[in-house]
């Protein structure tokens, strides 16, 4: 089994890299079977970015904090674990924006895709959903759109609802929102295409993000699922990331 090796800069994941480069030869991306990424949640993040384009599984040992798209770290028997592990395919979000100097800048996001004020002043949005006007003014601090692996991560703590993996689904999440005050958001199949339209950018400016890009002074965002773009990572059967999101739902 060809390896690529990735690691994180910490101390920890450094060590746990020499660990392994003890045991397994270290093979080029272009070469590998598989990569195994050693880190947190956020350099999994990185390593999934950094190799989108080559279409291999990622196998992620924990040694960050909390570790959710990640199995536990035990160097040994690593190719019995990784022939035996599950796969998850995840499809990320294109983020299509249109700035206030009539640019385009594009992202993508595999938790999630935000929209969120810039300065003191609340935004004021308009949500489209497939070209029709489903929200005509939202006033919030802002709204994102989480996959199912995001929906666990900011989807969660602005209170949106958790998606099961495989649910063919997308969380429409508000920021604090101010008006209108009952309004909680909406579950939307995944094939659905959101357009985000600000309403007053010159007195309300906003920044949208997907992941690791960041743009300010939006005028209006395009959002949608890539199918064609589907990042497969591995789980031990004891740290399925299906049971993962599942127990999420069920904690106090």
């Amino acid at each position: 089994m060809n390896i690529a090796f990735k690691a994180a800069e910490t101390e920890e994941a450094q060590r746990a890299l020499d660990v392994l480069l003890n045991q397994h030869s270290q093979s080029t991306i272009e070469d590998a079977d598989v990569i195994v990424a050693l880190g947190g949640d956020g350099f999994m993040l990185e390593t999934m970015h950094a190799t989108l384009e080559h279409d291999l599984p990622i196998y992620g040992m924990n040694l960050g904090t909390v570790g959710f798209l990640l199995n536990a770290f035990e160097p040994n028997h690593l190719e019995e674990r990784i022939e035996t592990a599950q796969p998850i395919d995840l499809y990320p979000l294109r983020m299509r924006a249109r700035l206030s100097d009539g640019s385009i800048r594009n992202g993508l996001g595999i938790n999630d895709v935000y929209i969120f004020r810039e300065t003191r002043q609340a935004a004021s949005l308009a949500i489209d959903i497939d070209g029709v006007c489903r929200l005509p003014q939202l006033t919030c601090d802002g709204v994102l759109i989480a996959t199912p692996a995001g929906s666990t991560a900011y989807n969660s703590s602005a209170h949106g609802p958790i998606l099961p993996v495989g649910a063919n689904l997308l969380a429409l999440t508000p920021i604090s929102p101010f008006r209108p005050r009952r309004w909680r958001g909406a579950l939307l199949p995944a094939r659905s295409r959101f357009t985000i339209r600000v309403l007053d950018p010159h007195k309300r400016p906003v920044s949208a993000v997907a992941d690791f890009t960041e743009v300010r002074d939006v005028l209006e965002v395009d959002v949608w699922e890539d199918r064609s773009k589907a990042i497969r990572l591995l789980f031990d059967p004891e740290h399925n990331l299906e049971e993962r999101i599942l127990k999420e739902q069920f904690i106090p």
